[in-house]
């Protein structure tokens, strides 16, 4: 690489969804009505199990916390697209780039982690009814819970490293709305074998070990449900669990496709398009799932909203 296509630079540019100018309208508006909406809708699930006392069981607990994750990430993502296409400037500085994707790098792992506990959660609801309030006490959420928040943030800490060290970029421009780890790294003419080997083992422990966790309580669930002689009552214990099953094939299926498409090295705009699905249309499908799906969140919302 010649010394005149490397370049040490303070900031950054971010190229955005797309950089037609044609777009920019359709495109703020369609970023700030996805925002709007899961802002709107995991704040609401934040608030709800938060002051309603038949909402305080570890279930909604956890889900509050995946809400929470939620708001934080699509924060993370989506006010800096927000902020460009209101003042038209795609610059981002170094720390703030660098701060971007540390925090979504974090937060997506916790998604992936308050997952498992869920699994769990549900594990116990439905194979050892008589015995979960005993087994999910107040001290075992919350160390699930810490313990999903605080493994994000510190398996991202290496990322976080490795990329602060890279000396020079053979451009400052980076194609995507927001700074990731792979966009950067494709610009990037430092040595990027220590960060390859991360990804490599990070991306094993969130995909591998996390999607292990989290479905083999399904396992041990589905033969619960199946020894169930009454068609309701394998129906009702079902029914609990099927919220969950759809968030879980949703934001695992979505990981997998955009692995797949950056593996077979598809253009950027499709990878974009699966990143903005795991980081702002997932998130705000999440508390629609749940919502819809459950009677005792629709009951406190009426209930709140005195329709009842």
């Amino acid at each position: 690489m010649s010394s005149t296509n490397q370049t040490m630079i303070e900031g950054f540019r971010l190229k955005g969804l797309s950089d037609v100018p044609e777009l920019q309208l359709f495109i703020f508006l369609l970023v700030f009505l996805i925002y709007f909406i899961c802002l709107g809708g995991n704040l609401t699930i934040v608030l709800l199990v938060s002051v309603d006392r038949h909402l305080h069981t570890p279930m909604y607990f956890f889900l509050s916390n995946l809400s929470a994750i939620d708001i934080f990430s699509t924060t993370t993502v989506l006010h800096r697209n927000l902020i460009i296409y209101v003042t038209q400037n795609r610059v981002v500085s170094t720390s703030a780039c660098l701060t971007q994707l540390y925090m979504f790098t974090a937060l997506a792992t916790n998604e992936l982690s308050i997952l498992v506990a869920m699994s769990y959660d549900r594990y116990v609801a439905i194979c050892r009814p008589l015995h979960y309030c005993t087994i999910m006490s107040r001290n075992l959420c919350a160390l699930l819970a810490s313990v999903s928040w605080g493994l994000g943030f510190i398996l991202a800490i290496p990322t976080l490293v490795i990329i602060s060290k890279f000396t020079c970029y053979i451009s400052k421009e980076i194609d995507h709305y927001f700074c990731d780890i792979l966009p950067i790294q494709d610009i990037t003419c430092s040595d990027t074998t220590a960060l390859d080997r991360y990804i490599l083992v990070l991306g094993s422990m969130d995909m591998i070990i996390s999607l292990s966790l989290t479905i083999t309580p399904y396992f041990f669930i589905i033969s619960c449900i199946l020894r169930i002689q009454t068609s309701a009552g394998r129906h009702k214990a079902f029914y609990t669990c099927s919220s969950h099953i759809i968030v879980v094939v949703m934001l695992y299926s979505s990981i997998v496709l955009q692995y797949m498409v950056t593996v077979c090295g598809s253009n950027m705009g499709s990878n974009k398009f699966f990143s903005l699905f795991n980081t702002a249309i997932a998130p705000m499908m999440n508390p629609l799932i749940y919502s819809l799906k459950n009677k005792d969140v629709k009951s406190v919302l009426r209930r709140k909203l005195k329709l009842e």
